[in-house]
């Protein structure tokens, strides 16, 4: 079995297409390994590819000129890295880093914006993912300007666990604080806090999930809403509905594909 057919269900908005888009896409897109710290977008620079990530997790940062670095948003298997090309802009002043080890698909952007045009159910489905992204950005600065370090620090962890199997974070509390934007002594007191009700067990470089439920009120509604957009605009969104099949979709108003001609593999 290839490592397409293997693959393809795991990341959900490959998923939420039809078998025509799916077809069209399975000859011109590349098998990736994604590495904690790799870089999948720089700063500023042209973003030549898009990738569907199958497992893993990436940052989207917001960076100056200087050391200033804080998270902008998540992206796992429910999505995709290189947004900006889906909107025919070259390049954004973000980036996005490989934080947990991965494995996806990655397609040239040119090559997909005219794959955007040939069908309008891909479109839509991109275009629609391009909303939730938004919406998430969104709730993280309301997150960052009002709520508490706990409360942020919940809704974090669970955004991570919605995009990995299992219940095992590994991620250290430097990394914590530049995803977060506070300074470490904070995040060792918020983890501490989460820790001691007994909602996490935290270690060096791992923090392990003991009770979602409790993660949940600890966010407080901080954690929930471009969840539910997605579910309202695509489909299933959690891990464990990774493998539902793409009549799932759940769309109010697709309209039908512009009939497209064969397209030789991207090289």
């Amino acid at each position: 079995m290839s490592n397409w057919e293997m693959s393809k269900p795991r990341n959900h908005l490959l998923q939420a297409l039809g078998p025509r888009d799916l077809d069209m896409l399975s000859g011109e897109l590349e098998y990736v390994w994604f590495k904690r710290g790799e870089m999948l977008v720089s700063p500023n620079e042209p973003i030549s590819c898009v990738y569907f990530p199958t497992a893993g997790i990436c940052s989207i940062v917001a960076v100056t000129n200087g050391s200033n670095r804080i998270e902008a948003g998540v992206v796992g298997r429910e999505g995709l890295v290189g947004l900006a090309a889906l909107l025919s802009t070259d390049c954004t002043p973000h980036q996005c880093i490989v934080q947990v080890d991965g494995e996806g698909f990655r397609i040239g952007a040119e090559r997909l914006r005219v794959l955007m045009q040939l069908s309008s159910r891909l479109r839509e489905v991109l275009l629609r993912y391009v909303q939730v992204v938004l919406i998430q950005a969104e709730q993280t600065a309301l997150a960052n300007g009002r709520f508490s370090i706990e409360r942020r620090l919940a809704r974090w962890i669970l955004m991570c666990h919605d995009r990995i199997d299992g219940d095992e974070l590994n991620f250290t509390h430097e990394l914590l604080s530049t995803m977060l934007g506070v300074r470490r002594p904070g995040v060792t007191v918020a983890t501490h806090v989460l820790e001691g009700t007994k909602m996490i067990r935290a270690t060096r470089g791992r923090l392990t999930v003991l009770s979602r439920e409790k993660l949940e009120e600890a966010a407080d509604g901080s954690y929930g809403i471009p969840e539910a957009e997605y579910e309202r605009l695509i489909g299933p969104f959690r891990t464990e509905h990774a493998d539902m099949p793409a009549t799932a979709l759940r769309m109010t108003r697709i309209t039908p594909d512009i009939p497209h001609e064969a397209h030789p593999p991207m090289s």
